[in-house]
């Protein structure tokens, strides 16, 4: 059965339309501990749209199961990164324009960037995880970066899903999963998923972590965060 790791991006976002202290990202990281996340995520962007360096030093502090962060390959954020040594990074692609992370990170055309990330980050005592389209030229570059894990971006999945067409990119994901085990690397998913499709992808064989922030929230408005994750933890068992 995967761990479930859960993003806590979207409780920061609402604290900061209005900029102030509420709703607090470590709370919420309480209740979802204790609704039965093994991990809790976070993304660090350059442009500090949801979450803070104060988030992030204090979670470190806080937070009883794996604490993993996203971030970009810039010096600023992996200097940061490395004074904080979370228990896994994940290297994501970023731009500044965009509403969320739209793709996976291209590896293939920045080996030598990635690749020097990830020996900074594993030097810090850091695990890496790399944030991949499934795709296998990516994911053979991403494996000679030496990175101990690949999440697989499963936006095409969970927009297919929504119209009913999945199973293509669904063996999309199969092959590329197979590809990532076969290499050696542990094997993650992220993006998109929600209570509706991600019974499918937690049933790939192998696969050890799943990363789910907006649909859980979304549901945490209704229910409660608590609850909101114990629905989601029951889905992938």
């Amino acid at each position: 059965m995967p761990t479930l790791g859960v993003n806590i991006d979207h409780v920061a976002t609402v604290r900061q339309a209005r900029m102030t202290n509420e709703p607090d990202p470590i709370w919420a990281a309480t209740l979802a501990e204790l609704g039965g996340a093994d991990g809790i995520t976070l993304h660090l962007r350059e442009d500090r749209r949801h979450i803070q360096e104060r988030d992030l030093h204090l979670l470190g502090q806080t937070v009883a199961v794996k604490l993993n962060l996203e971030l970009a390959c810039s010096d600023e954020v992996l200097v940061i990164a490395c004074q904080a040594r979370p228990y896994q990074a994940t290297l994501v692609p970023e731009r500044r324009e965009e509403v969320t992370t739209e793709g996976g990170l291209d590896v293939a055309g920045k080996q030598q960037r990635v690749t020097e990330a990830v020996a900074r980050l594993q030097d810090a005592g850091i695990e890496v995880s790399l944030f991949l389209d499934p795709d296998i030229a990516q994911i053979e570059a991403g494996v000679k970066t030496g990175a101990s894990a690949i999440e697989l971006h499963t936006g095409a999945y969970a927009r297919a899903s929504a119209d009913f067409a999945s199973d293509h990119e669904l063996q999309t994901l199969s092959r590329a999963a197979e590809e990532v085990r076969s290499a050696g690397l542990a094997l993650h998913a992220g993006h998109g998923l929600t209570y509706r499709n991600v019974r499918p992808v937690a049933e790939i064989p192998h696969m050890c972590e799943l990363n789910i922030g907006h649909s859980i929230v979304s549901r945490a408005i209704m229910v409660g965060l608590e609850q909101a994750v114990r629905d989601m933890k029951r889905l992938i068992r």
